[in-house]
């Protein structure tokens, strides 16, 4: 079942494009393990916010991608940018217009 994870990372004060081009840079490794879409976004209004929508095969494959040695250097290199002020939801999508 295809699993969404939507959320928010509150970037340090002058720090979200540094944080956009951590998370932008370009990654086979997600692709790999189940990634089906990785987009990354802004708002004007919310100056030191990201916003991040993940599509995955499964909540599994998510899971799973926490645990790669890749991914773990990525967190490792955010940690630092961020504010600690987080938000979103998780679903399973259980069903699209688009697809049949």
């Amino acid at each position: 079942m295809t699993f969404v994870n939507v959320g928010t990372l509150g970037a340090l004060p002058g720090k979200r494009d540094e944080l956009i081009a951590l998370l932008t840079r370009p990654s086979t490794v997600l692709t790999a393990v189940g990634c089906l879409a990785y987009e990354v976004g802004t708002d004007d209004s919310e100056p030191d916010t990201v916003f991040v929508m993940e599509l995955w095969q499964s909540a599994e494959a998510h899971r799973a991608s926490l645990a790669l040695p890749e991914v773990q250097s990525q967190i490792a290199e955010a940690r630092p940018l961020l504010s600690g002020a987080f938000g979103g939801f998780r679903f399973d999508v259980v069903g699209s217009p688009l697809r049949t």
